[in-house]
């Protein structure tokens, strides 16, 4: 008789160091489709444990994986499991496999651990495929000693591996991976009955044909009668090979051996137990003097549901506009059976439901479906908001769909509505005529005054088509010719999303004439006339008089006319006005110019 043991469990995630977490058996992964699984695997005990016995391990052992040729290898989980507190680094068929889950239960009474381990091994098994299967590299021996686990008989190591497969000619089927590690100890062996309960939740019971569940185990013994059960339902779980009495005794019901020392590959048939509808299942296990542990239990269960997924591809919008157009696509990939057409799909603006879909066609298994909807955003909705799609809701998130999991059907996606940028109004810009109301500006400093925002981006261009289609800009903003004035300068405000367009005036004004009052009149080519910068193309009806020193006009000149060059035409006893200073007036005949500009001259031949 095994010492009565109690384990207090935790899982050890094993990454150099080891970090609690819970270790209940849980659901690990779930495959829908046309899917079944098997174990295979075998123990490394020479025998069947006891008090005093030999306390060996085989450094390796064998098992042989036969599946039918139109079998598909998807996933491949290993196992392993013994005393100690574990060995992390194994080898299966001579390659090094390293844990990636741990579990330890430790032993209350005494201390002893005990230890499970994880790998996936999926790509090995299928390249490998059938054949034979050699685990080795498993040493738990070191804590093999009289005082612990060879005297009270828990000393063992064995390893499994799950093996999910397709076949075509399968019908559409949820298999449910769940481990962890559970024990099962009666505090007062033969005398006080401990249970341990396992809730397998996430199943979709479909019908009942062919269900079936498997469990991996560690531990049990044989001929231990009238002292453990093994029940689904509250249906007690039994075959040839496995008395209702004595479930863990050390047997592989999947070749029909019964020498699996101290471990258990058994797959029970449970189509009696399980009924149409169901969403979960109760497995409950009993003994009063037997120490199990539980690791791995696997189900598989005819259904047809989806699986219905939506994502958000793209919000399209239009500036200073709160329609939006939303394309998204809704998928019905991890799934048994065809999402149903008028599946209803919800649309949500910060909680608030906006918009109503549904799907026009049924999606079949592994399809996917695009969709383009175009709604309005409410005024009472800001402009920075969370959009949310829920497919299978009708708005109030309730659905009309069953589904294999109902708590991916949603997608987020944070939107900002798009707005025209604001612009500060420009005032004319004004330049010196130079001539014919030509004019050259610097307006470079208009790009920060237009600007509200100092992140938009401005342009300048000449038309307004060319600012509406942001082509041709105004590349020279501090030295830009214009030849006729006024001029209109288009100005392009972008946020990056949305533009605005808006302009300004070029203007010319006329300066100042600038007055060269000193004539040379020797025909050198310097100051050889009376020269006035800016006047002429500029004050086109001017009128420029010159008078002696005796206040006598001498000269007079017009647009039409030459420079004055001392010459007098009528002749006061000679026709060259002799040196000296001499008076002039200049009319411009311009309104920002009422009176006369006016002023002295030199002449000196």
């Amino acid at each position: 008789m095994k010492l009565k043991l109690h384990l207090l469990h935790f899982i050890i995630l094993f990454c150099f160091i080891f970090t609690a977490n819970g270790q209940n058996v849980s659901l690990f992964h779930q495959f829908n489709g046309r899917y079944d699984f098997t174990f295979i695997g075998n123990t490394l005990n020479v025998q069947p444990n006891f008090g005093n016995d030999p306390c060996l391990l085989l450094p390796s052992s064998d098992a042989i994986l036969n599946l039918d040729p139109n079998d598909t290898i998807i996933s491949a989980y290993l196992y392993w499991a013994g005393s100690g507190t574990g060995d992390f680094n194994v080898k299966l068929n001579g390659i090094e496999i390293d844990s990636q889950r741990n579990f330890l239960a430790i032993q209350n009474l005494n201390g002893n651990p005990f230890f499970s381990a994880f790998a996936e091994v999926t790509t090995l098994i299928q390249t490998t495929g059938n054949g034979v299967y050699s685990f080795s590299d498993l040493d738990v021996t070191p804590f093999f000693n009289p005082d612990t686990y060879c005297n009270n008989g828990t000393n063992f190591a064995g390893w499994a591996i799950v093996i999910v497969y397709e076949n075509a000619s399968l019908p559409i089927n949820q298999v449910n991976v769940y481990d962890g590690l559970e024990a099962l100890s009666s505090p007062n062996p033969g005398v006080v009955i401990d249970e341990l309960t396992i809730n397998l939740s996430n199943l979709y019971v479909l019908d009942n044909t062919d269900a079936k569940v498997g469990f991996i185990a560690w531990e049990g013994d044989a001929n231990i009668s009238n002292q453990e059960s093994l029940l689904i339902n509250g249906n007690i779980l039994s075959d040839a090979i496995n008395p209702p009495d004595n479930a863990f005794n050390g047997t592989n019901n999947i070749t029909g051996t019964s020498d699996l020392y101290n471990m258990d590959l058994d797959i029970y048939d449970i189509q009696p137990y399980i009924n149409a509808g169901n969403t979960s299942a109760e497995i409950k296990m009993t003994t009063a003097q037997d120490f199990v542990l539980i690791s791995t239990i696997v189900t598989k269960l005819n259904n047809k549901l989806p699986d219905a997924i939506v994502a958000i591809n793209a919000v399209e919008q239009q500036c200073d506009s709160r329609i939006l157009v939303l394309n998204y696509t809704v998928s019905n990939l991890n799934s048994s059976g065809p999402l149903p057409s008028g599946t209803p799909i919800a649309i949500y603006a910060d909680g608030t439901f906006i918009a109503f879909d549904e799907t026009i066609l049924p999606i079949p298994i592994g399809g996917s479906a695009n969709f383009q909807l175009s709604l309005v955003v409410p005024d009472s909705i800001p402009m920075n908001f969370t959009l949310t799609i829920s497919v299978d809701d009708n708005g109030n998130g309730t659905g009309i769909v069953d589904e294999l999991n109902e708590s991916n059907n949603k997608d987020t996606i944070p939107v900002s509505l798009w707005r025209s940028p604001t612009f500060n109004v420009l005032e004319p810009l004004k330049a010196c005529n130079e001539g014919f109301t030509k004019a050259t500006f610097d307006f470079s400093s208009y790009e920060d005054l237009v600007k509200t925002n100092p992140n938009d981006v401005v342009h300048f261009y000449e038309t307004v088509e060319d600012a509406s289609a942001a082509v041709n800009p105004i590349l020279n903003t501090t030295n830009y010719e214009a030849i006729t004035t006024p001029k209109e300068i288009f100005i392009r405000i972008s946020n990056g999303n949305c533009f605005a367009t808006t302009s300004f005036i070029l203007k010319s004004r006329n300066c100042p004439p600038t007055v060269y009052n000193f004539v040379s009149a020797n025909n050198d080519s310097y100051n050889d006339s009376f020269f006035i910068g800016g006047l002429r193309d500029i004050f086109l009806d001017f009128q420029l008089e010159v008078y002696n020193r005796w206040g006598q006009k001498i000269w007079t000149g017009y647009n039409t006319t030459e420079n004055w060059n001392g010459y007098i035409k009528d002749g006061i006893g000679n026709k060259n006005a002799p040196d000296g200073t001499y008076f002039y007036l200049l009319f411009l005949n311009d309104t920002d110019y009422p009176q006369p500009l006016k002023g002295f001259l030199y002449l000196n031949h």
